[in-house]
């Protein structure tokens, strides 16, 4: 098998993983006790021979409606994911479970456009998936969902966390792990600004009120 690990590395998941006591990066261990559920509902895959599969989690200081307002936009995802130049509903439709999008890749990455179907949108539960179906890429059969799941403590405030998983193939003449640094890199990329750009909504929106008033 070319790169894909032995055949019991490959049949583990994610919530796998979580499940046998690792903390995941950017949770403690009080966070991850209370995303249990969403982490064995939504992130646990099959990951077959020559495929790898990864979790990552963004801690942000907004509400989850807010970040659900950004991340359930499936037609418009350059609004926090880097590299993306523009994206377009094919046919013009709207945006639904089954729809694809075609984007279209800035210049100097190893990708120039991605044909991406979505899979899930869950407006009560804020779960998001797709999965990408074509295009010139190198994330293969690469399928990944997002969660959006809000917390907080008297006395801590509110804050959300999302965790974002995917599987992928690995490329002929990768390894698992070349494979997976490049795809966490993306993520991990795009929920910080997925932070950035929430936590300033949120800041924005508080001052908005004072604006409208007379010194």
């Amino acid at each position: 098998m070319e790169g894909g690990g032995s055949e019991e590395e490959s049949s583990r998941s994610p919530a796998a993983d979580v499940a046998e006591g690792e903390i995941l990066a950017g949770l403690t261990v009080e966070e991850q006790k209370e995303l249990r559920t969403t982490i064995e509902a939504h992130h646990r895959y099959r990951v077959g021979p020559g495929q790898c599969s990864s979790l990552l989690a963004q801690r942000i200081r907004a509400p989850a409606s807010t970040i659900w307002s950004v991340v359930r936009r499936f037609d418009r995802p350059q609004i926090y994911k880097h590299f993306i130049r523009s994206c377009a509903i094919k046919g013009g439709g709207e945006v639904r479970v089954g729809c694809l999008r075609e984007v279209s890749v800035i210049s100097g990455l190893p990708a120039s456009t991605s044909t991406e179907r979505l899979d899930v949108l869950d407006e009560d539960r804020r779960v998001a998936g797709f999965s990408i179906i074509g295009g010139e890429h190198r994330l293969q059969n690469y399928r990944s969902v997002t969660t959006v799941t809000e917390l907080g403590r008297p006395g801590e405030g509110i804050w959300t966390m999302v965790l974002e998983s995917y599987v992928v193939d690995v490329p002929q003449g990768n390894t698992v792990d070349d494979t997976r640094l490049f795809a966490d890199t993306v993520v991990r990329l795009n929920l910080q600004k997925l932070a950035s750009v929430t936590e300033k909504m949120v800041a924005a929106a508080a001052t908005s009120p004072e604006k409208g008033k007379s010194p």
